[in-house]
């Protein structure tokens, strides 16, 4: 029998909002509305939900939206968003943390750091939240979130908690392999002891080189395509540079000037125009090269 969402938004303390606009809740500031969006405020709210919703709704967790495209028509789904209540961080032991989900990349990172903890320094580059960093195995700098990553806990579409080892992963390059529908609750990473001073230093370096190379405090959503490592030697933003015109732009969407796999929104790009932008550069690549790109980024339609 299916539930008319309408009906729950008293027992869920308002936290569900229908027709609900997400324009603002991803750093490209693009998207209409979604049918839903419930705000999670605890596990046991979380798991009551799904269960009254007993997987008749289509489901998107929606974490810091650093690297999420969402289209400009409805999105026919419940977006789920969790509270600040799935953001704590501790230590288990000197060399093991465990982090809530919605945490992000740069606190774990500045945590393990307070803590003389390695291993989580290009943590601090990744402009994301724990659960995004899982799902599409971040990384920079020649690290990813399997390289740290012991387990982590989730909620499945059936409001059940499981755990899942991380050699039971199948990790690839910006992929887990892991369903969509599941719903990552925290997980626990593992470090190594290593003197502050040499952590923080790193850290530096490490947000220099970014800086120096991508584009910082504008609408964009980090990388759009993923380098194809098994057709090519070359980086992706190289094979964009010899296949496309950078100045090419569809309304306000275009090529960022310093890393030209970074799309930004110079003022009011819609959907459509960034998704044009996107297929023209992967087919001008593919007529140039014959190498078919794969985005990065999450497109939410």
């Amino acid at each position: 029998m299916n539930i008319d969402l309408k009906d729950l938004i008293p027992e869920f303390n308002n936290n569900l909002k229908l027709d609900y606009d997400l324009k603002k809740k991803n750093w490209f500031n693009i998207g209409g509305k979604t049918k839903a969006f419930y705000k999670a405020d605890s596990l046991q709210e979380l798991i009551k939900f799904l269960k009254k919703i007993q997987n008749h709704e289509k489901i998107f967790v929606l974490g810091a939206g650093s690297n999420t495209l969402i289209t400009d028509k409805q999105f026919n789904g419940v977006v789920i968003k969790l509270s600040k209540n799935f953001n704590n961080i501790s230590l288990l032991n000197n060399e093991i943390i465990i982090a809530g989900s919605a945490v992000t990349d740069k606190s774990l990172s500045d945590f393990a750091m307070q803590n003389s903890l390695g291993g989580f320094e290009f943590l601090s580059c990744i402009p994301g939240t724990i659960g995004g960093g899982i799902k599409m195995n971040a990384g920079c700098f020649e690290r990813e979130f399997k390289d740290i990553l012991l387990s982590i806990q989730a909620l499945d579409k059936y409001g059940q908690v499981i755990t899942i080892p991380s050699n039971k992963i199948n990790f690839k390059y910006r992929d887990s392999g892991l369903p969509d529908d599941l719903i990552f609750l925290s997980a626990s990473f593992k470090g190594f002891t290593r003197n502050k001073d040499l952590i923080q230093n790193e850290m530096k370096i490490l947000k220099k080189k970014k800086e120096n190379a991508q584009p910082t405090k504008i609408k964009t959503s980090g990388s759009t395509f993923k380098n194809p490592i098994d057709q090519s030697n070359k980086k992706v933003w190289q094979l964009i540079k010899e296949s496309v015109p950078l100045e090419k732009s569809f309304g306000d969407a275009s090529i960022s000037e310093k890393h030209c796999n970074f799309f930004v929104n110079k003022g009011n790009a819609k959907f459509d125009d960034m998704k044009k932008l996107i297929n023209f550069v992967s087919e001008s690549v593919f007529k140039k090269t014959g190498i078919k790109l794969e985005t990065e980024i999450k497109i939410l339609e």
